[in-house]
């Protein structure tokens, strides 16, 4: 199994302003956005680290999920949440040959935690034996950052200020995420049950 996020955010998707106004930050200078790719670097590694914790999408974009097999053909949990829309679902055999599924007939099941790909009353398609699946879908909260949850924007933004200011540190801290931090998240981490969770 294995995903990938097909396109990254563009720098304009970052909420450098925001990050400023929270780090208050000097504005009105002829130099300005002197830390604009410094600021917006954390801002990055605040999203990555906030989405890793929660196995959520922040902002909306495209990923591809490629797998085997499937675990269970009634249908199956996508690997990220939350899921705004399904694109294309393709089964390639071990030559390489390729078979496009009409996803007409599937349906997305949306889920905050575990959005799932139904087959209408029957079952996925069956993987070539040394093939693939390949699905595309778009997750994420919202297309820009005004438009997250309040706590986890506040989240990101906290975490990249603490990135911000202890840049020049090279050894843990105890925890390393704030605990301001993994208290906003906490929500949205995925429930885990039984033994060893």
């Amino acid at each position: 199994m294995m995903l990938i996020e097909e396109s990254q955010l563009p720098d304009t998707a970052l909420p450098v302003a925001a990050l400023k106004r929270h780090l208050r930050l000097g504005s009105g200078f002829a130099e300005d956005d002197l830390q604009d790719v410094v600021l917006g670097s954390f801002l990055r590694a605040a999203l990555a680290a906030v989405e890793a914790r929660t196995g959520k999408a922040l902002l909306v974009r495209n990923f591809v999920w490629t797998l085997g097999a499937w675990r269970d053909r009634d249908g199956v949990v996508l690997p990220v949440a939350p899921v705004q829309a399904l694109i294309s679902l393709r089964l390639t055999d071990r030559e390489g040959v390729a078979q496009l599924i009409d996803l007409g007939e599937y349906r997305l099941e949306k889920d905050a935690h575990a959005p799932r790909l139904k087959p209408p009353g029957g079952l996925l398609p069956v993987i070539p034996a040394g093939g693939s699946a390949e699905l595309r879908f778009a997750a994420g909260y919202a297309p820009q950052f005004d438009g997250l949850p309040p706590d986890l924007a506040q989240a990101v933004l906290l975490l990249a200020a603490h990135y911000y200011d202890y840049r020049a540190e090279t050894a843990l801290g105890q925890g390393c995420m704030p605990f301001g931090v993994t208290s906003l998240i906490a929500r949205y981490r995925p429930l885990r049950v039984g033994f060893g969770s």
